[in-house]
């Protein structure tokens, strides 16, 4: 086969892939539940592709993206439950659908409007899919609706701490200002101090997940994303730890030769070069 720009192509090559007789042994193996995670993994390399403005990576990611979305269709067709056109129509139907301002009667709306029409068929959406799942026989205990409900479990743990803040804070649970937050955290702080005098490993990690979840609520207040910023203090924690690497490189010595104060010193170092360079 040659590259091609018909998705009819790159569902050809995954249908080879996943074909018994020739494909690939390692793609034959797959189930969604292994495959899952390099799918999260691919949407995170398209959103650093986005941040560093690498508009040639981000081609090559979103196709990395695109291939997962046909690695699940494919195994889902080869159940007889859905296919990838099938996919596609459910999107654009949903676009449509949640549209009807731009492609329906309800045009010209002002934005206030049009958010509040949005939640409106989403509600719909949701009230219809529960139909289908009882008419299905796939139906769950039903259970009472909360103001945290829309936020998907899966989600990374800081992304979902925010959106369920967000949820809590709209309805006014959450405090007022930054500063209220901020003593939350010392709060949190002295909680773990004291469970580290037990040295019960199960309450210092619980304890640690609250630290966590109100940092994120500081981040929420200053309309910081917390995952972005992580990020961001990951990629400089990287830069300056190569840069200890590279001074004791020069050095003809490496991490595991030197002393934490002589690398804290280096640390310092790469801190002044960056501030001398911006």
């Amino acid at each position: 086969m040659k590259p091609s720009r018909d998705i009819a192509d790159l569902l050809a090559i995954m249908a080879q892939l996943r074909n018994p007789d020739g494909g690939c042994p390692w793609d034959l193996e797959q189930d969604f539940a292994s495959i899952a995670p390099y799918t999260i993994e691919e949407a995170y390399e398209v959103a650093d592709a986005i941040e560093r403005g690498d508009l040639a990576d981000l081609k090559d990611e979103l196709g990395d993206l695109l291939l997962q979305v046909v690695f699940h269709a494919r195994m889902a067709e080869e159940r007889g439950a859905f296919d990838f056109p099938a996919v596609v129509e459910a999107i654009t139907a949903k676009m449509i659908r949640r549209h009807p301002h731009v492609f329906g009667a309800a045009r010209d709306l002002p934005p206030d409007e049009v958010k509040k029409l949005w939640s409106e068929i989403k509600a719909e959406e949701k009230a219809l899919r529960a139909r289908e799942r009882a008419a299905a026989g796939l139906a769950s205990e039903v259970k009472p609706a909360s103001v945290l409900d829309g936020v998907p479990t899966p989600l990374p743990a800081l992304t979902r701490a925010l959106k369920l803040q967000q949820k809590a804070g709209a309805v006014g649970f959450d405090w007022n200002d930054a500063r209220q937050v901020l003593a939350k955290i010392r709060e949190e702080c002295d909680e773990i101090d004291a469970e580290l005098d037990g040295g019960d490993a199960s309450a210092i990690a619980a304890e640690i997940g609250d630290l966590l979840f109100a940092v994120v609520n500081l981040a929420h207040h200053a309309d910081a994303d917390p995952e972005a910023s992580l990020r961001t203090t990951n990629a400089k924690f990287a830069r300056r730890f190569a840069f200890i690497e590279a001074a004791l490189h020069d050095q003809g010595r490496k991490p595991t030769d030197a002393t934490l104060e002589e690398m804290d010193a280096l640390w310092n170092a790469a801190k002044a070069a960056e501030r001398a360079g911006s």
